[in-house]
């Protein structure tokens, strides 16, 4: 192929490599930008749904999909003595656990998980950190979720784990309602950050290290710079200059 005073002649090993990188980055940056709407999308959810009336965890109905981050209250007793620690959740790079604790709620036999926070990891696997309670017969408060972002499920919600608090891989209502000897409320309160009794309460859904959308869609320019980057080099190793032009 003829373009201007250069021949274009593509190799067969470019060609490949480029076909097969250039829809790798171009879906990376599309990837990106996804992220980033969802992200958006969540955040919006939360700040507009803080305003909402609080619901009461005894009286009202819950509509777990309905209700994702509004503000909630409850009356009833901790149960600390069946704490959870749900596994590999990151706060600013540092590794560590969401503290999951059943409360009773009063005058009913159900149950509801309460995201106390997060807490670092020990120096060692067998070093569980300290989630005990001063006080167990409190009011709460927070707002609604599913509780923390887990990973692929590889495994069982606690294999080879024993005793309490007891360390989880992610969160299963029906298992941990056996566990934990009662009937879970398929939803998690997350304590809001000025109550008692709580650890390292960041609640708006940011990325665990403190950043937004913005940073997915600067992700998204870089992808798709460098596949703009790769169609220059393509071309420029494939464009060779017009035998009669290089005898003028």
């Amino acid at each position: 192929m003829r373009i201007g005073s250069f021949d274009f002649r593509p190799g067969m090993v470019p060609t490949l490599a480029f076909l097969l990188l250039l829809p790798v980055l171009v879906g990376l940056g599309f990837w990106q930008l996804d992220r980033a709407e969802q992200r958006a999308g969540l955040l919006a959810s939360f700040d507009a749904q803080r305003t909402a009336a609080p619901v009461n965890l005894n009286r009202d109905r819950l509509d777990p999909e309905a209700m994702l981050f509004r503000p909630a209250r409850a009356e009833g007793e901790f149960l600390p003595e069946r704490s959870l620690l749900l596994d590999n959740q990151t706060h600013r790079r540092t590794v560590g656990y969401h503290v999951l604790t059943p409360y009773r709620l009063a005058g009913d036999d159900r149950v509801v998980l309460v995201d106390r926070g997060w807490v670092p990891a020990g120096e060692s696997r067998a070093q569980l950190p300290e989630v005990g309670m001063e006080s167990t017969e409190i009011p709460i408060e927070g707002h609604l979720d599913q509780g923390p972002a887990t990973g692929i499920r590889l495994g069982g919600l606690a294999d080879g784990e024993s005793g309490w608090p007891l360390r989880i891989q992610y969160i299963d209502y029906a298992e941990l309602g056996a566990r934990v000897d009662a009937e879970l409320l398929p939803v998690v309160l997350r304590l809001a950050p000025d109550s008692a009794e709580g650890f390292v309460r960041e609640w708006r859904p940011e990325h665990p290290d403190g950043y937004g959308p913005e940073r997915n869609r600067a992700y998204a320019v870089q992808w798709f710079g460098l596949a703009a980057a790769l169609v220059v080099i393509y071309l420029a190793v494939n464009l060779r200059r017009r035998p009669e032009e290089l005898n003028d």
